[in-house]
């Protein structure tokens, strides 16, 4: 994987960047450490990280359930002055429509029309529940900055409440990158439907009891 053209591409004149790669045996820990690295930025709603906790996780599950590839890559930064935090996770496996195509339902739709696909609801190659990428686009319609997602010569961008897919270069595998702003208040469990308590699910990982408390 070509790391030093995403950081020349999406973190130019960035310091201070975060580069971690994992597989299956390493996935959890990496997470963690990630998500501990973004708790330790006070300046952060609280509900912002139980939400993009979440929706972390799934995106990098994705890569082990859905790449074909025992790698991935994340990178993050976070920005005090505009309190804004960027997140790349990245592999250079199969890619989105060619593991969409495993299930038969989806076999014959275009590159530019699984990228679409993709973020909506239950839709899946059958390896999962298709929830990960649903639930990170309801993050970025809330507090989204800019979303990108690249697979094969397609790329899908959110921005300014728009959602576009142009052909643009190309990625063996998948990219997924987001700008989220970090200072405003929200409500997590929306971001799942309230299908779970993801809010419980991040305070009971990542926060120590005593601290409880002072969230609120």
């Amino acid at each position: 994987m070509d790391v030093a053209f995403i950081l020349d591409k999406y973190f130019k004149d960035t310091s201070n960047v975060s580069i971690d790669v994992f597989d299956a045996q390493s996935l959890n820990s990496v997470y963690r450490d990630v998500v501990n690295a973004m708790t330790s930025h006070f300046e952060i709603e609280v509900s912002v990280l139980q939400a993009l906790s979440y929706c972390l996780y799934e995106m990098m599950d994705n890569v082990h359930i859905h790449s074909g590839k025992p790698l991935g890559t994340a990178i993050t930064h976070y920005d005090d002055d505009c309190k804004t935090l960027r997140i790349l996770i990245a592999d250079d496996g199969m890619g989105i429509r060619a593991s969409l195509a495993e299930n038969e339902k989806y076999q014959n739709i275009s590159e530019a029309e699984a990228l679409k696909l993709c973020l909506e609801d239950s839709i899946t190659d059958g390896k999962g529940m298709g929830f990960g990428l649903y639930t990170t686009s309801r993050l970025v319609n809330n507090i989204g900055k800019e979303f990108i997602l690249h697979s094969g010569n397609h790329k899908l961008i959110i921005k300014d409440g728009r959602t576009s897919v142009i052909e643009n270069g190309f990625w063996q595998g998948t990219l997924i990158y987001m700008e989220i702003g970090t200072g405003e208040e929200i409500d997590p469990n929306q971001i799942v439907d309230h299908r779970t308590d993801i809010a419980e699910e991040y305070n009971e990982s990542f926060v120590e009891t005593g601290e409880l408390e002072s969230l609120w």
